[in-house]
């Protein structure tokens, strides 16, 4: 399986976008906001995450089973 580095450089600058909001949020004192920024980040990764592996499975399964 042949994971994009172009994936990892988007999780990577997801991570560094929403920890620059929330620092900035945090600092204009707006803590719900700024909770809520790393929770939406956090979220949309895992989601790209479960695609991979969800693809990583069925790349399995077409092995095993010779689809």
């Amino acid at each position: 399986m042949n994971v994009d580095v172009d994936l990892l450089f988007k999780i990577a600058g997801i991570g560094i976008i929403a920890a620059f909001l929330h620092t900035i949020l945090e600092q204009l004192g707006k803590k719900e906001y700024a909770q809520w920024v790393t929770l939406f980040g956090f979220l949309y990764i895992l989601f790209m995450a479960a695609t991979i592996v969800g693809q990583l499975f069925d790349r399995i399964k077409s092995v095993f089973l010779f689809q």
